[in-house]
This record gives structure tokens, C-alpha cells and sequence, in this order.
């Protein structure tokens, strides 16, 4: 313990802290990640099947919703994120903690999952969505039956590499009030307790491994 004392003091003294800090962090991303999947998932979808050629093709839908997604990747997250405070306030009536990082999180993860999505979708070859068509399914069906299932690996590739960029911008929520690891690196390195920094980055780390290793595994599982 004295070692430890030594070297990290600041580390042992605020010890306690770790916990709800690693805590606030996992639930930010459990609650934004699972909105952003199933939102962006579905703008993904939009996107690949109203495009010229595809299966609903529609130009006015597509236009639309391939311009707010191509908007919203291109303003600056900390920039988007006192943008959207009105919206937090109006929604869960504050614009701190982990509610009030719920909408900055989830507007700014969207756009990019739904990117992620399309491209795995647009990697099935053509020749499977003609057999669909074919065969006499419908839209509904091609889109849960080959859109959905066809390549699942490049899916998780994409859930993956989007949680592994949405760790980062909890980290960045941290610096307007909303907690987490990066709220800890913030308030303790400005008190130049830099112990603490470089112990929540090595949490990261930690924590951006386990859901690399988590993706690397079900891509196998799930390659044919």
C-alpha cells in the first residue's frame, strides 16, 4: 500500500470515486448505443433501399435523409453538443448527468451507425437481392431476410467500431457536466492530479479492448 501511495497517490485517495465514474460511463453507453443501433439500423436500411436502383427506390426519401446524416457527421461533436441542450432540457429537463448526455450521445452516434450499417448492407452482392426478387418476396421480406441477414459479420464490424467511437465522445461529455471517466480525467488533471488521468485512460483502454475482443468473437461466430 505504501508503494502504491508513492506512486499513485491520488489514485488510492480518491478511490472510491472509480467505481460510479466506470459505472456512469457502461450505462451511457448501454442506453445511447442501443438507441443508436436500432435508429440508425433503420436509417441504414432506408438509405440502401431507396437509392437509385434499389428495392423502393425513392429519390425525394433518399435525398432527405442521406443530406441530415451526411449534416449531422459533419458538425463537430463538441459543437453539437451545447446545440442540442435545449433538446435535453425539453426532454429529460436538465442538461447534465447521464440524461442530460442521452441526446448529444445518441444525435451524434446516429448518423455514424447509420453509415456503418449501409456500407455492411451494400457489400451483398446484387445477385442475391435479384434471386429475392425472383423468388417473389417482398421488400419487407428481402430486407429481414437477405438486408439483415446476409452479412452479418460486417454489421458487428460496424456496431463495433461505432461503440469503440462513442467511448470517445462520453469522454468528451464529461467536460459539460455529465460524468463518467472523462469527467474524471478533466476535473483531476486540471488539479494536475495526472495519476488519476493516465488510471481513467487505462480504463478505457481497458474497456475499448473487451468490446474489440467481444466484436472480433462474434464476427467468427457468425462468418459462414
Amino acid at each position: 500500500m505504501d508503494i502504491l501511495i508513492d506512486f499513485i497517490p491520488n489514485v488510492v485517495k480518491y478511490a472510491d470515486q472509480f467505481p460510479k465514474a466506470v459505472l456512469d460511463t457502461l450505462l451511457m453507453l448501454l442506453y445511447s448505443g442501443v438507441i443508436s443501433l436500432v435508429i440508425g439500423l433503420v436509417f441504414g436500411v432506408i438509405v440502401v433501399v431507396t437509392r437509385k436502383g434499389g428495392i423502393l427506390e425513392n429519390k425525394v426519401v433518399f435525398f432527405i435523409l442521406d443530406k441530415i446524416i451526411n449534416l449531422f457527421r459533419s458538425i463537430p461533436f463538441i459543437i453539437l453538443i451545447p446545440m442540442l441542450f435545449f433538446l435535453s432540457r425539453l426532454i429529460f429537463n436538465t442538461t447534465i448527468g447521464i440524461s442530460g448526455a442521452l441526446v448529444p450521445l445518441v444525435v451524434g452516434t446516429i448518423p455514424f451507425m447509420a453509415r456503418q450499417m449501409e456500407s455492411a448492407m451494400m457489400e451483398i452482392d446484387d445477385g442475391i437481392v435479384e434471386a429475392a426478387i425472383s423468388m417473389g418476396m417482398s421488400p419487407m421480406q428481402i430486407i429481414l431476410h437477405v438486408y439483415l441477414r446476409e452479412n452479418v459479420p460486417g454489421m458487428i464490424r460496424g456496431i463495433t467500431i461505432t461503440l469503440i467511437a462513442l467511448i470517445g465522445q462520453i469522454a468528451i461529455v464529461g467536460a459539460v457536466g455529465a460524468g463518467g471517466l472523462g469527467d474524471m480525467a478533466i476535473r483531476y488533471g486540471q488539479r494536475y492530479m495526472y495519476d488519476i488521468t493516465y488510471t481513467v485512460v487505462i480504463l478505457i483502454l481497458i474497456i475499448i479492448s473487451i468490446i474489440q475482443s467481444i466484436g472480433n468473437k462474434l464476427v467468427e461466430k457468425t462468418t459462414h
